[in-house]
């Protein structure tokens, strides 16, 4: 499909105005921190419903709403205070790949992260980051500062490294939520550091089919190149907000088989 510029905003820009809305969050992993206002609450929220952001869509959400029922509803209070005793009940979560054992070291890892910054954002971006043009030294940023607590080495695979060619998907998408803000009430815009034209765009089987059937993307592999050169071409269509174009393909390829 060989679209012009002006032809491909067109048509991409429809299609973020279909999907785009609050339609979109019921049946997304992002209903989840949507449960919450406080901005500590939609960050540990988002951060474990993006973690386990694989597979069927309706397990994803059943287990994440496991995990903030668990949790009291009240996740940062409860990640903050929480006890041995207290995490021990994590120990029986399942999600796919992601055991019991991972499940208590994110809780654990969150709790040291907390009792240290405010917020997520302060560890995904502790310096000025004006210069930064993509998303990879941000998720190096937390990677490094979450695994320096006492883990599993099996745990590291749960949190993608860019620096390592994975496309990061699921941190991408989490840094979307956090990151963006519009008056359409999806994405909730609670970071300022980073910028929505610095994000890079969440990479998975659906986004990046759809991008090589529009040309803005010719590598085959769905990996942090991949991802690199897709954002890259949707920053032809809008410089500024090129990831807001994530629901446009997602939708295009979950919804609309295109």
């Amino acid at each position: 499909m060989k679209l012009s510029i002006l032809e491909l905003k067109e048509f991409l820009d429809e299609k973020v105005i279909q999907y785009n809305n609050s339609k979109f969050i019921e049946s997304d992993p992002i209903s989840i921190p949507h449960r919450f206002s406080k901005k500590q609450d939609i960050e540990i929220a988002g951060f474990l419903s993006a973690t386990i952001a694989w597979g069927n869509r309706k397990s994803i959400i059943n287990n994440a709403n496991k995990l903030m029922n668990w949790m009291d509803n009240d996740p940062h209070n409860f990640v903050v205070n929480a006890t041995d005793k207290e995490l021990a009940v994590f120990e029986k979560f399942v999600h796919r790949t992601f055991n019991g054992d991972d499940c208590q070291f994110f809780i654990y890892a969150l709790q040291q992260i907390y009792k240290k910054n405010k917020s997520l954002e302060d560890v995904f971006a502790p310096q000025a980051v004006s210069q930064k043009t993509d998303t990879s030294s941000f998720i190096s940023n937390f990677r490094n500062t979450f695994f320096s607590y006492p883990h599993l080495q099996r745990t590291e695979k749960h949190i993608s490294n860019p620096l390592k060619n994975s496309s990061a998907k699921r941190l991408n998408m989490m840094l979307r939520w956090f990151c963006r803000h519009d008056k359409n009430g999806v994405d909730f815009g609670i970071w300022s550091k980073i910028k929505p034209s610095q994000l890079v765009c969440p990479l998975d089987v659906h986004t990046g089919n759809v991008g090589r059937k529009l040309g803005l993307l010719q590598r085959k592999q769905n990996d942090w190149k991949a991802a690199i050169e897709l954002t890259n071409n949707l920053k032809l269509v809008d410089p500024n907000d090129p990831v807001k174009y994530d629901f446009a393909l997602f939708g295009l390829g979950v919804f609309e088989k295109f």
